[in-house]
């Protein structure tokens, strides 16, 4: 269980900053080098480079050289346990929601009845 706690930690670590958002959703598109995920960011390659390790550490990334380039791939095992994570507590949120809405659109046995009498023997 710690293992699995250690890796969605590192999953919405990794997810938190949103450079390293926009190079995911980059990589869903596709494979491609450091070059282009780094292109519409205003920092240096070193920079993005670090982002790329942390992704990587995290297991969302795959670096494989080819040359003197390196191609990133999308893993997506990782961002799959996070949404099971997140769903699991969308069910009982949802769950608790709709209970509470039940409970608010029952009207009260009895409490109209004395909310009407009440106000008519009011006056003025």
């Amino acid at each position: 269980m710690v293992k699995y706690e250690a890796k969605l930690d590192a999953t919405f670590a990794a997810l938190a900053d949103p450079t390293r958002r926009a190079i995911l959703a980059r990589l869903a598109r596709g494979d491609t080098n450091v070059g282009v995920l780094a292109r519409p960011f205003d920092m240096s390659l070193p920079a993005v480079s670090k982002h790329l390790r942390v992704l990587e550490r995290a297991g969302m990334l795959r670096q494989d050289r080819q040359g003197r380039v390196r191609l990133c791939r999308l893993r997506a095992d990782p961002l799959k346990a996070a949404a099971r994570w997140i769903d699991r507590y969308s069910r009982f949120w949802t769950g608790q929601l709709d209970a509470l809405a039940a409970f608010v659109e029952q009207e009260p046995s009895g409490e109209s009845d004395v909310d009407s009498t009440s106000r008519r023997g009011r006056k003025g």
